[in-house]
């Protein structure tokens, strides 16, 4: 078994594995590029303006992270085209469907792009051409394939005129029309073979055989050589999301053993089912099941007195038993009582939020759950989404309220942090105090928060525009406080100047910590943002087109909580993967 993913950057040490694995099958199967050529790719991938190319990478990867094949597609969006500039298996790898796989996710992205079509070079299977009979008949091989797709050499052309006179194996100009029916204009044609002789083999082609291969191209629309090999009618282009662009969501499958049944608990576990009934409506996300982890990356950011004390005097409560603080140590934070039940004030910002019997462990898996969308996004997935309860965005360094325990986005931004700037993006109604807390000292991770000002909403005491900061952390904590009445439009106006803010701390990776509590009648909000509002709002975080793990937080109208759930991600999704 194997899966296609596209290798984005070489920023993740899987991304820089895979990279490097590719290279060696570059090495192996064309012995005749150069050094250069095979090194040259992780630049490719980071800059693509230099190359006049935007290349993009998929690799075929089997267990245990290993790459078995692998595709290199050019992309050149002014002319609406796209190159496949390489397609191998590995070494001793050929056959077992990777090539078709990797051929069909390339026809997909190039169909994503608006494409007129995609192109490739192809060695010849005319014995005029190919003088060898073994490569002939590899050559004839590979044209069958390819036809299967409708994919068909260019004729009445010169291109595959030998650039030095009797040389041997000169390729064909094989065309892909993507299943779309059209032809392709003589005008177009012009464009795009100037394209790629002038860029992809720059320095190589003289200009004066290129205008002779382009001048060469005479009909309109080009016309391309009869099936050969195959008599059916071509396989359609797969049209279905591809594995690896779809949304990662992990589930916290222990959510539902903290249930505080007690009147005005907003924080329910029907929140969850609310929500999956409607994103399952979508056909954007791909489930994956969380992996456990250590309580030493929860201690990476919370004060490791305060979670062995949540975990102890959990484990001490029977069912059903819940305790609420109610003592607080305005006057001598440095004496804790001695009473678990009486501490609990010690540790907690507000009178409402309960301490039971399985609070410890629902808390600690939805950070597992955090964690191990971080690990997807590691491992090349571009959106993940932690469907998370309790919530944990008002958890600070050594203190939990607001029904919220362990900061589950904090710690997935602790993670990612150590390969690169990261920005957590708060768009609860309710300030991110938690956040803001944990990394006020820090210039790595950008803090953001959009939320109701603080002399209205909770937590009251902290989400104050001037609160930017301290030390190497000053101006990477910003808050955009609000007025209590807010409409979409308003809320879009706040949202835009922010992300010009991520924008310009360039990072590698967006944690959002997504609150649906600014809906239309939120009991615990006072905003009115509706469908279309999340779904533009989505959209707009969307196309920063940056590595985007969202974490659940508030969100209390199950009336229409699911709904905008669902509306925010098919924003989001829109907007990433719009061209």
């Amino acid at each position: 078994m194997f899966r296609i993913r596209r290798v984005h950057d070489d920023i993740t040490p899987a991304n820089k594995e895979a990279i490097v694995q590719v290279q060696e099958i570059l090495r192996t199967q064309f012995h005749l590029l150069s050094r250069w050529d095979i090194a040259k790719l992780p630049e490719q991938l980071r800059n693509p303006m230099k190359y006049r190319f935007r290349s993009i990478l998929f690799v075929a990867e089997g267990s245990k992270g290993r790459i078995i094949g692998f595709a290199l597609l050019f992309h050149e969006p002014a002319l609406k085209f796209c190159y496949l500039d390489y397609i191998s298996a590995a070494e001793r790898r050929t056959g077992g469907g990777i090539g078709g796989a990797l051929y069909e996710r390339v026809r997909e992205e190039a169909l994503d792009l608006n494409s007129i079509g995609l192109f490739f070079e192809c060695l010849p299977d005319d014995p005029r051409l190919s003088k060898d009979q073994l490569i002939l008949k590899q050559n004839a091989a590979r044209l069958r394939f390819y036809e299967r797709y409708g994919a068909r050499p260019v004729i009445n052309t010169r291109y595959e005129t030998p650039l030095k006179p009797g040389d041997d194996n000169p390729p064909y100009l094989v065309y892909d029309g993507l299943g779309q029916d059209e032809g392709l204009p003589l005008d177009a044609a012009h464009q795009i073979v100037r394209a790629v002789l002038e860029r992809k083999y720059k320095g190589v082609c003289p200009p004066s055989y290129v205008d002779m291969v382009v001048e060469s191209f005479q009909d309109d629309p080009v016309r391309l050589r009869e099936p050969r090999y195959i008599k059916k009618a071509p396989l359609p282009p797969n049209r279905t999301i591809p594995v690896d662009k779809q949304i990662v969501l992990i589930i916290n499958n222990r959510h539902l053993i903290h249930h505080v049944e007690e009147l005005g608990y907003v924080e329910s576990p029907v929140r969850i089912d609310t929500i999956l009934k409607e994103l399952d409506k979508t056909g954007l996300f791909n489930k994956i099941a969380p992996r456990h982890f250590s309580e030493r990356y929860i201690k990476t950011v919370h004060d490791g007195q305060f979670v062995d004390y949540f975990k102890k005097v959990c484990a001490g409560l029977s069912a059903g038993e819940s305790i609420y603080p109610y003592v607080f140590p305005i006057r001598n934070t440095a004496r804790p009582p001695k009473e678990l039940p009486v501490r609990a004030g010690y540790y907690c910002i507000d009178t409402f939020t309960p301490i039971n019997g399985n609070a410890f462990q629902a808390a600690r898996r939805a950070v597992d759950c955090a964690l191990t969308a971080a690990g997807e996004i590691l491992e090349g997935y571009r959106l993940a989404y932690a469907l998370v309860r309790p919530p944990g965005h008002h958890a600070e360094r050594r203190s939990f309220g607001g029904f919220c325990y362990f900061n589950s986005a904090a710690v997935a931004a602790q993670s990612l942090s150590a390969y690169g700037k990261a920005a957590i993006l708060d768009i609860d109604y309710h300030h991110g105090n938690g956040a803001q807390n944990i990394f006020y000292k820090r210039s790595d991770v950008l803090t953001i928060s959009i939320h109701g000002h603080p002399s209205f909403a909770y937590p009251y005491f902290s989400g104050f525009a001037d609160e930017k900061g301290i030390g190497a952390g000053k101006g990477y904590n910003v808050n955009i406080p609000l007025p209590e009445e807010v409409d979409g439009e308003r809320y879009r106006q706040a949202l835009a100047e922010i992300l010009g803010r991520i924008v310009r701390f360039r990072p590698q990776f967006l944690i959002v910590a997504l609150g649906l509590d600014t809906a239309k009648e939120d009991p615990t909000g006072s905003w009115s943002l509706e469908a279309d509002d999340f779904e533009a709002v989505g959209r707009m975080i969307g196309s920063l087109h940056l590595p985007t793990l969202v974490v659940q937080e508030g969100g209390y109208d199950t009336r229409v909580l699911g709904i905008n759930a669902r509306r925010f991600f098919t924003g989001l999704w829109a907007g990433y993967y719009s061209v």
